[in-house]
């Protein structure tokens, strides 16, 4: 609705723009080529290792989990800056909840 708004496009036709945008990016890293948007990332199409698997119901039994294709994301450079300000002010809301918390938690002991 956002952008439909920012952009006076009619709902639907944004919707059918973006839902496009995302199945070609489906398509093309199903085709093994990966995508990048800039300033947001890269998806990369990627084969797992094999690896040994265990069933927690079944100790000492192990199976090998076959490779399989994935998708790695890397995030682009304003994208992550601006997760990193997030987190920063994240941290910075806890310690403040935590320091107003410890004086009222010590005062009640007293």
């Amino acid at each position: 609705m956002a952008i439909s708004n920012q952009t006076g496009m009619v709902q639907h036709d944004v919707f059918e723009v973006v839902q496009r945008t995302l199945d070609h990016i489906t398509n093309s890293l199903a085709s093994n080529v990966a995508v990048e948007l800039r300033n947001f990332g890269v998806f990369q199409p990627r084969l797992t290792k094999p690896r040994v698997g265990r069933n927690p119901n079944e100790p000492g039994s192990s199976f090998v989990i076959p490779p399989r294709a994935t998708v790695k994301f890397k995030a682009g450079k304003i994208m992550r800056q601006r997760v990193e300000k997030l987190s920063r002010e994240l941290k910075e809301a806890s310690e403040r909840k935590a320091a107003e918390q410890s004086p009222a938690t010590i005062d009640s002991a007293n």
